[in-house]
C-alpha cells in the first residue's frame, strides 16, 4: 500500500499540536486504552522484554500499556522530536528498566532495536507510505513468537471531510493488513469499530482537527468563499439533532510472528 504523504508537513502539523492533542483526542486516547487491554489478554503475564512504541505522540498509550505490564527495555520513537519531552513524563510515573527515544520517520530510520518481544503503534501507521514495506521491517525486529499490536483507522475514516475536500489518506481495510501480516504472522485479532463525535459546528469540527493535527495531510489555503461554502456543504450533508457529526473507523489489529 503505496502513498505519497509529505512527512515534513506531519511533523509540522504535530509539532503544533501536541499541546493540545492530548485533551482533543477522545477517540485515540479511547484506541489507547484498549490497545494496551487488548495485549495483555493475548500475554496474560504482561511482561516483555524489549518493546518498541512507533509514533508515540503525547505518550496517551505509552501510560496504558507501562501502568500494566512490567518491560526491560522501552523505546519510543515519534516522527516529532518535541514528543520526547512528553513521553518522559510517563515514564517518570511508571519506569521500565531502561528507557531510549528515537526520533524520526520509523520508514527510514536504521538503528531500530531488534530481538524484539512487542511492537506497538497507537494511531499512527496511517501516516505511512509503504504500510507492506513497513510489516517486513517489523518482521525482521520481531523475535518469533513475538507480538504485533496496533491501531489505526479503516477505509470510510472522516469520510464527511473527504466527500468534502475530495482529499483524504489511503486507509487500509482489514483485508489488506491480514494480506500484509501472511507472509510472516499469525492473526490473533481483526476488529474493526466505529466511533461518531458530534460537535455543535462545522467550525467546531475545523478547530477539533486543528487541535489534534490530524488533518496534515495537506496544505489547504481557504478564502471566504471556499470556507463558507464548506460550511454550507458540512451542515447539509451531515448534520443530526441540531448538530453536526465526524464518523471516525478505528481498527484494532494483534499479530503474532510464526515461530518459523
Amino acid at each position: 500500500m503505496l502513498q505519497v504523504i509529505d512527512k515534513g508537513l506531519v511533523r509540522e502539523r504535530f509539532s503544533r499540536t501536541l499541546h493540545s492533542y492530548r485533551s482533543n483526542a477522545t477517540v485515540q486516547n479511547a484506541m489507547a486504552v484498549e490497545l494496551a487491554r487488548l495485549i495483555c489478554r493475548e500475554e496474560p503475564s504482561c511482561r516483555f522484554g524489549r518493546v518498541l512504541e512507533i509514533g508515540a505522540g503525547t505518550g496517551a498509550f505509552t501510560a496504558e500499556l507501562l501502568k500494566r505490564c512490567r518491560i526491560s527495555l522501552y523505546v519510543a520513537n515519534d516522527l516529532v522530536g518535541e514528543s520526547h519531552r512528553y513521553i518522559s513524563r510517563e515514564i517518570e510515573q511508571c519506569r521500565p528498566e531502561t528507557f531510549r527515544f528515537l526520533e524520526g520517520d520509523v520508514e527510514t530510520l536504521t538503528e531500530l532495536p531488534d530481538r524484539l518481544d512487542l511492537v506497538v503503534s497507537n494511531a499512527s501507521l496511517q501516516w505511512l507510505s509503504d504500510l507492506e514495506g513497513f510489516f517486513r521491517k517489523v518482521a525482521a525486529l520481531l523475535k518469533p513468537g513475538g507480538l504485533f499490536a496496533f491501531t489505526t483507522f479503516s477505509s470510510g475514516n472522516m469520510q464527511e471531510l473527504a466527500s468534502i475536500q475530495q482529499v483524504g489518506l489511503a486507509y487500509p481495510s482489514s483485508l489488506e493488513l491480514e494480506r500484509f501480516a501472511s507472509v510472516s504472522f499469525t492473526p490473533l485479532l481483526i476488529r474493526e469499530d466505529r466511533k461518531r463525535l458530534e460537535f455543535s459546528s462545522p467550525e467546531e469540527v475545523l478547530r477539533h482537527l486543528s487541535r489534534t493535527g490530524v488533518n496534515g495531510i495537506a496544505r489547504h489555503a481557504w478564502t471566504k468563499s471556499s470556507y463558507e461554502k464548506f460550511l454550507h456543504r458540512y451542515r447539509a450533508d451531515f448534520s443530526s439533532g441540531g448538530k453536526v457529526y465526524l464518523t471516525y473507523r478505528p481498527l484494532y489489529c494483534c499479530f503474532r510472528k510464526r515461530l518459523s
